[in-house]
């Protein structure tokens, strides 16, 4: 938050939640958060390799919760397939496969690759504005970060306000053991690339397997310095006049 500037209604709902929910574990986690927004939470999903865990906790909570998976047209098929299978395994009532308009792509895209040339755009276009438009009508959503994932993501609150919304991170505090101790003891099928080295999985174009003990997200835009789509920062970005790149 600025200096100076007065905490937003969202902000101080995120601080309270936060101060009176933080000590709950994942799946307590989210039926207060259903609880607190009925009928405006939903819950959105890469459906990428450590996905299956917090997608089976909101089964178990409430299958109708409503689940957005951004289809960018740039994901790899196993991923669309592994979504498929999920939702089978898990029974999700609620499913909402959501992608870029046509005509924003056409304007700033035609080619398929400004994923090379201005890949900030690129995730603005394919990823944040897809889920943008989903999210109207909803207070809040659901995320699977966790603080292990990254060093950017080391402080990740429980609770956190974000343009006007709360996000709701219920696994920010579990480790990796505790991520594969779950996916074991459901029995949980994994994404078909993880055992390729593909540990952190979005568009084909901006994934590369992951060294040995590296940062489980070093394969996401390697090389050039990006380490988040967008949808998990504060802000849209003004790409205004960027449609002509």
């Amino acid at each position: 938050m600025p200096e100076g500037s007065l905490p937003t209604h969202d902000t101080l709902r995120a601080a309270e939640l936060a101060e009176r929910y933080a000590d709950l574990d994942a799946a307590d986690l989210i039926a207060v958060a259903r609880d607190a927004f009925p009928g405006r939470l939903a819950l959105v999903s890469s459906f990428g390799t450590e996905s299956a865990v917090l997608l089976a906790l909101a089964a178990e909570v409430d299958r109708r919760i409503p689940v957005i998976f951004v289809n960018t047209g740039k994901l790899f098929g196993e991923t669309l397939r592994y979504r498929d299978t999920l939702v089978s395994r898990l029974g999700l009532q609620d499913v909402r496969s959501v992608g870029p308009r046509r005509d924003e792509v056409d304007a700033a895209d035609r080619d398929g690759l400004l994923w090379q040339k201005a890949p900030d755009l690129c995730c603005h276009l394919r990823k944040t504005l897809p889920l943008n438009r989903a999210l109207e009508g909803f207070d809040a959503w659901i995320t699977g970060r966790k603080r292990f994932q990254s060093s950017t993501r080391a402080a990740l609150p429980v609770f956190e306000a974000q343009d006007g919304r709360i996000k709701v991170n219920p696994l920010a505090h579990w480790d990796k053991d505790r991520l594969e101790a779950e996916f074991a003891r459901r029995d949980l099928p994994r994404h078909p690339l993880e055992a390729d080295g593909f540990l952190s999985i979005g568009c084909y174009t901006c994934t590369e397997r992951v060294a040995p003990g590296a940062d489980p997200r070093s394969g996401r835009w390697a090389g050039t310095g990006k380490s988040e789509c967008g949808i998990h920062t504060n802000g849209a970005g003004d790409f205004t006049d960027a449609w002509s790149i």
